[in-house]
């Protein structure tokens, strides 16, 4: 998941395509329409991205009232005006410097939806066993890859986040908001019904062989489950599948080719080779590759081979771009 942050940059002003009233504010590779002459380039403004449940005084006073996303009109959501897209909102600051995280200043959180029913159980403290899977979105570093290095992209899939781990010789499940905690489900019979315990149980045999064959080693194993009552893109199922995209050993993320040996669904490969922009951009418009699904595909996730650390972030080199037509959709879901 994306580090949820309400920080401070100095903006790009470019040209508005369609409107000679409107500009566009460019903040990485994020941009967000503003009126003509409102900013200039180099000024220090607050980037307000999507997902923001934004104070009342603050939309009054950038205009707002009425025009953000959710029942009660204040989150920030991606729209198309004039043919440009425009992701996030930009709150001028004046004499402040860049990179200072002012949300709380502003009073600026997070959206989050409520959850379902069957995603909810009885948790317990697995401190320091769970792991935490930052995946920021290439907008926001569009310097994480250089170009011509090998990248492996696959297809980020539109479902729930679930890891399966064997740690200290225990088992251990868990979701992303649970995992980020240091929690984890128990496996009881309160719990007998949850969607992420559920998929141990499915997944038993293959959990049970890597558990023999890595001699006691610590393993998470990442997926997303995904279809029937998950989320609105079901992807043509009346059931629910669950599709790996990463395997951690030990602490050692590994290759794609390793996981499909153990006998995993994983998600789509849809490239290997020299990362470029183009490249990124071409495969995260379009449908999704799962066969048997008519709809658009959520986007791509973009992986380092071999693994390494960015110097950006400080965290593995792994980036998602989401697609146009997912951000647009009416009545989407998002669950992690």
């Amino acid at each position: 998941m994306a580090e949820f942050e309400v920080k401070t940059y100095s903006i790009t002003i470019e040209e508005h395509p369609g409107a000679d009233r409107l500009e566009l504010a460019r903040i990485g590779d994020y941009r967000s329409i503003v009126l003509k002459g409102q900013f200039r380039d180099g000024d220090v403004c607050a980037y307000i991205p999507e997902a923001s449940v934004v104070p009342d005084n603050l939309i009054a006073e950038l205009g707002l009232e009425g025009k953000l996303a959710g029942p009660e009109g204040n989150r920030v959501k991606a729209i198309r005006l004039r043919g440009v897209l425009s992701q996030g909102l930009v709150y001028p600051m004046p004499g402040r410097l860049p990179g200072v995280d002012v949300g709380e200043e502003l009073g600026i959180t997070k959206w989050e939806p409520p959850i379902p029913a069957d995603m909810q159980g009885q948790v317990e403290s697995r401190s320091g066993q769970t792991l935490k899977f930052p995946v920021e979105n290439i907008k926001k570093y569009p310097e994480m890859f250089r170009e011509g290095e090998t990248v492996i992209i696959t297809e980020k899939i539109h479902g729930t986040w679930c890891c399966l781990a064997r740690v200290g010789g225990e088992p251990l499940v868990s979701s992303l908001g649970m995992s980020e905690q240091g929690l984890a489900l128990k496996r009881n019979e309160a719990n007998r019904n949850n969607l992420y315990v559920r998929q141990w149980e499915l997944n038993r045999a293959i959990l049970q062989r890597m558990e023999e064959g890595l001699g006691g080693a610590d393993f998470h194993v990442l997926g997303e489950i995904y279809g029937a009552g998950i989320q609105d893109l079901k992807y043509g199922l009346n059931t629910q599948e669950f599709r790996v995209f990463d395997i951690a050993i030990e602490g050692e993320y590994q290759t794609y080719e390793y996981i499909r040996s153990l006998g995993w669904s994983l998600v789509p490969a849809l490239y290997e080779g020299p990362y470029s922009r183009e490249t990124v951009l071409a495969l995260t418009e379009g449908q999704t590759t799962l066969p048997g699904a008519d709809h658009l595909r959520e986007g791509v996730v973009i992986r380092a081979v071999p693994e390494a650390i960015s110097s950006l972030t400080g965290t593995r080199k792994i980036a998602k771009s989401i697609s146009e037509g997912y951000l647009l959709r009416r009545d989407g879901t998002e669950l992690r």
